[in-house]
């Protein structure tokens, strides 16, 4: 790649702030992001389909068996827009309020911690994702 290619590509500019993400940085970033949104994208798809062990495990978590597609598609759309560069930080804040309701809800029926810590590790996976592969949120970070 040419130093030109570089600086035309989506995630580096000629803009000095932009500048500040290594590759490192940037292939790490993709990876946590990734895992991330392919555990969300499972969890959603999940819930599209609707199979008897997730009917039943949302219906002991207190919620009714007609918000699951409902559900499913917050996620699904929340996930989507955490992987366009464009949308990500959006998708992310998206993602955070979806998790934080799974934490509630944990919380609320008592469940154990690992029940209770695995939705806030997924959000610090997310957000620590973005974090690495996006300027944008790193130069707001630093004000």
């Amino acid at each position: 790649m040419t130093a030109q290619t570089i600086a035309n590509s989506e995630t580096f500019s000629t803009h000095p702030a932009r500048n500040t993400i290594s590759r490192t940085s940037l292939w790490t970033g993709r990876v946590l992001s990734w895992l991330a949104a392919a555990f969300f994208l499972m969890d959603a798809g999940m819930k599209l389909v609707k199979p008897p062990f997730v009917v039943q495990a949302t219906v002991q978590l207190g919620y009714p068996e007609s918000c699951i597609i409902g559900l499913g598609i917050v996620l699904l759309l929340s996930t989507l827009l955490y992987l366009i560069p464009r949308t990500a930080i959006l998708g992310a804040v998206l993602l955070t309020g979806y998790l934080g309701g799974a934490v509630a809800t944990h919380v609320r029926v008592s469940a154990g911690w690992f029940n209770i810590l695995f939705p806030v590790v997924f959000g610090a996976i997310a957000w620590a994702g973005l974090y690495l592969r996006d300027w944008r949120l790193k130069t707001f970070l630093a004000r």
